[in-house]
């Protein structure tokens, strides 16, 4: 007896799928909803893909989907790490490895994620790639899938290599100390290479910024080793105005995620005006109101 093509791989998905309560995914759920996982249209949403898509990969007539696509789905579906491996092989792909970045988000940070609520949140790889976040920072910075996904890192967003506007917060945003914040990115990224020394993407990322921003490489050439993990930033938000934020960067150990989480002192203004801006939804880049939220296939969040 033969197997299709891909239906293991189609079967998995659909496993995984079904197993996954919406709740989990911080999605609403009515009473009158039939299926206990997620339906395929959200699986779609949460990983950037078409439903189209998602029907072709579970029904085994799509048998070769990229790397991106894999590790968007193994986020929107929480899988564990050995789960993800499997979906890896199933994909006919190589796992991530020792001395390489994951871009893989835990189940347990997942649901530490939701329950956060309106609360700004972004995650990012050992390479400040982001690789998810919730609509409470989409509202406070602007939606990041406007941008092209391998231009959603915050070191690019910090020693640009041309005169393009930041990618990630989409009007500006400043710092009380930019310095102690430019030299805690670098010498955080040279922390990462030691981690992380077989990963192309991370090196790939060093070099360009080494060789296209003369900023980025006087710093590189300090030699300095740390961590990024607290900051205050005012965010000059389009409908609401400047929001003095307190920037908590947490750690996840062994993924070296880092977990952004931008909040306000309690009882302050600021902290009215951030949740002005949650209520509001994210803007569009000129302020006119909100804009819906969208996802990409190589970078997605998941609300």
């Amino acid at each position: 007896m033969t197997t299709t093509p891909g239906a293991g791989l189609g079967a998995m998905i659909r496993t995984w799928r079904d197993r996954l309560p919406p709740s989990a995914a911080a999605l609403p759920v009515s009473r009158n909803r039939r299926t206990a996982g997620l339906r395929r249209e959200e699986l779609a949403d949460l990983a950037g893909l078409s439903v189209d898509y998602v029907v072709r990969l579970e029904q085994g007539r799509a048998t070769t989907p990229s790397v991106q696509v894999v590790a968007s789905l193994a986020r929107a579906l929480q899988l564990s790490a050995s789960e993800r491996d499997h979906l890896y092989r199933l994909a006919g792909l190589t796992p991530p490895t020792d001395g390489m970045i994951s871009d893989h988000i835990p189940p347990g940070v997942h649901r530490v994620l939701s329950r956060l609520g309106d609360v700004a949140v972004g995650v990012f790889a050992a390479d400040w790639q982001l690789v998810w976040w919730n609509r409470g920072w989409a509202a406070l910075l602007g939606d990041p899938s406007s941008s092209e996904p391998r231009l959603r890192n915050f070191a690019r967003d910090r020693f640009p290599l041309d005169a393009s506007p930041a990618r990630l917060a989409q009007w500006p945003v400043t710092e009380l100390d930019a310095e102690t914040t430019d030299l805690a990115v670098v010498a955080d990224l040279r922390r990462a290479t030691g981690r992380f020394p077989r990963d192309a993407r991370l090196a790939g990322l060093i070099r360009e910024l080494t060789t296209g921003n003369q900023r980025f490489a006087q710093l590189w050439a300090t030699g300095s080793v740390a961590g990024h993990r607290e900051d205050e930033k005012t965010i000059h938000h389009p409908s609401v105005g400047p929001i003095v934020v307190n920037c908590d960067v947490l750690g996840d150990g062994d993924t070296e995620l880092k977990i952004v989480i931008m909040t306000a002192a309690p009882g302050s203004a600021a902290e009215t005006d951030l949740r002005l801006a949650a209520a509001t939804g994210p803007p569009s880049r000129d302020g006119a109101g909100p804009v819906r939220s969208a996802r990409s296939s190589a970078s997605s969040p998941e609300n």
